[in-house]
């Protein structure tokens, strides 16, 4: 009895542990998507950092749609430590939900890929995943102007993403 007693009580422990941990973030996504209009080239303004592009600047992500839906994504930066171009190559597929792909840059393993805001113009875009430790202002031109910018970090705070931890790319 007293060794089931222990077990729950750690089981209940462990889970308000992870709880606590937990960063609540809103992951609510565009309600309206033209795939098509998405495609094409997207600079990358700000970012968390993460170890996949650590030390990468004038960071370029662009998307191709195939004749057959599929969608090919080359991500580009240029390594400030290493003084040499980095690129990698991915494919998206559409999520269950309008505004979310699905993106993988290894055989099968696939992330969450969620638009949260996107201009009406398409000419930039908030990103996330399902983790609040990923985050991407992306933009149609390599800046953006400061009232776009203050815009875009009002609605990423608002949803609760810590803005401060943006690294602001060099382009």
């Amino acid at each position: 009895m007293r060794s089931t007693t222990l077990i729950l009580l750690a089981i209940v422990m462990a889970t308000l542990g992870c709880k606590a941990q937990r960063h609540d973030i809103d992951r609510t996504t565009v309600t309206s998507l033209n795939v098509d209009r998405y495609m094409g080239r997207w600079y990358e303004i700000a970012r968390f950092d993460h170890s996949f592009e650590r030390n990468l600047e004038k960071c370029k992500a662009h998307y191709t749609k195939m004749p057959n839906g599929d969608i090919v994504v080359e991500n580009s930066g240029f390594n400030s430590r290493t003084g040499r171009e980095k690129s990698s190559f991915g494919k998206a597929k559409r999520g269950k939900r309008v505004g979310q792909l699905r993106v993988s840059f290894f055989l099968f393993f696939y992330s969450d890929y969620n638009i949260l805001a996107l201009d009406d113009n398409y000419q930039w875009a908030l990103v996330g995943s399902k983790s609040p430790n990923y985050l991407w202002i992306l933009s149609r031109t390599p800046s953006l102007p400061e009232e776009t910018l203050s815009h875009i970090l009002d609605i990423a705070t608002k949803r609760g993403y810590d803005t401060k931890k943006l690294i602001w790319v060099k382009q």
